[in-house]
């Protein structure tokens, strides 16, 4: 079997590697940059798809560039704790939860792809342009040489389109009326060097509805970021979808200017941040199918969700790893791999993509209110029932994680 990857993001590079310990031995990952630099800021990793990293045999590697997260804290805009719980193998699971540089993940999971599947296996500078689905039992992509501007066609039996919100794969699997989705916020993110605060392994939300920032340690001198608002009326930071676009730190920290804590000094941690990005906030509505014969779709191209909850990066750990299960079963047939992939994912993701709305809104109103009227014991009520519910949707409760089956390939599970 031959599977052809459009993107080498973390989505991407995880596909490949879960593939290939499913014993899928011909990938080929194209990426449409020239060079996969470290670039972005933080990311976290829950148990969940930590799990599934260590069980492609990156546990060591992770845990040289992460840092453990013990614990996630609430705080109301005066700095006053609403709510807080045990993270990771602290909160009694399997595996740990990290903090990473996204960079330095993305980084680690392409030497690996290079390791073992070869260093032919990553192609970049190449944009898929199209998906031609048409055949039944193989699939082709028409792909841009981005530094002559010739046009290739790729042959597989498989294509998998994992790249990313602005996918330029999606329209040719699911059809060309898919919109990104806003909700009228603007996040800011950066990372910069910071002497540790509280654990030294907290991370911590701090605001209401109406303002808010998480901030987590990279590692032990470095703490990342990110700050969401509302947009302002005619506001606008250019096409949604956009990551990278530099802001001026100290503009960002103008929202903040009041929050001076006496375990962190948020404007001034703000204001010293080197690069600072700013990104209107999207995702997509759920997507009524994923595949298309032998193409599908992956991570963010599926299921882009706001960053509430940690999952962007995790669920498209899982879909990768779920991806590489079922084509495993079904090498005559990969269409059949690719329905049962959708039927076990979609809905599931479509879930967290919702729930992850609702926290943005009315989830941070209703513990927002509670806390400025004092209430704060039915606050941390309300927070510790919407983590549980959320844990068990997005498939990372403590018991369900814990027993659940693994999704690795062995002898007895291929087909």
């Amino acid at each position: 079997m031959r599977v052809t990857i459009g993107g080498a993001g973390i989505g991407g590079l995880t596909a490949a590697l879960s593939l290939q310990a499913a014993g899928v031995r011909d990938v080929q990952v194209l990426e449409a940059a020239h060079e996969v630099r470290e670039i972005g800021v933080g990311v976290n990793l829950p148990p969940h798809a930590v799990r599934e990293l260590t069980e492609l045999g990156l546990g060591d590697a992770l845990a040289e560039i992460g840092l453990i997260t013990s614990e996630l804290s609430y705080y109301d805009p005066n700095g006053h704790l609403i709510w807080s719980e045990p993270r990771g193998r602290n909160a009694g699971y399997h595996w740990p939860q990290y903090s990473v540089h996204r960079g330095r993940l993305q980084g680690m999971l392409m030497t690996a792809v290079l390791q073992r599947l070869g260093k032919s296996a990553i192609h970049t500078g190449k944009r898929v342009m199209r998906v031609d689905c048409a055949q039944s039992q193989s699939v082709a992509v028409d792909v841009c040489d981005v530094t002559t501007g010739g046009m290739e066609r790729w042959e597989s039996n498989v294509y998998v389109a994992a790249d990313g919100i602005r996918s330029t794969s999606r329209s040719s699997i699911v059809g060309p009326n898919v919109s990104l989705a806003s909700n009228g916020w603007v996040m800011y993110r950066g990372a910069t060097a910071h002497a540790p605060f509280l654990s030294g392994s907290s991370m911590v939300i701090v605001g209401d509805e109406k303002l808010r920032i998480v901030v987590y340690p990279l590692d032990h001198g470095t703490l990342n970021w990110l700050l969401v608002r509302p947009l302002k009326e005619g506001e606008t930071f250019g096409e949604l979808g956009h990551w990278n676009l530099p802001v001026d730190a100290a503009s960002a920290a103008t929202y903040v200017a009041d929050w001076h804590f006496d375990w962190l000094d948020v404007p001034e941690m703000v204001r010293q941040t080197p690069n600072v990005y700013v990104y209107p906030m999207a995702d997509l509505d759920p997507l009524p199918r994923w595949h298309l014969n032998c193409a599908t779709l992956l991570g963010d191209a599926a299921h882009a969700m706001y960053p509430f909850g940690s999952n962007g990066a995790s669920q498209a750990i899982l879909d990768a790893r779920v991806l590489a299960y079922y084509l495993a079963q079904s090498r005559s047939d990969p269409r059949v791999g690719l329905r049962r992939y959708e039927a076990e994912r979609r809905e599931t993701v479509a879930a967290v993509q919702l729930a992850n709305r609702q926290q943005a809104g009315d989830v941070m109103a209703k513990v927002s209110a509670l806390a400025r009227s004092n209430a704060f014991d039915q606050a941390q009520e309300a927070l510790h029932a919407v983590e549980q519910k959320y844990k068990r949707l997005a498939g990372f409760d403590v018991e369900g994680l814990n027993r659940r089956a693994s999704w690795s390939v062995t002898s007895a599970s291929a087909g």
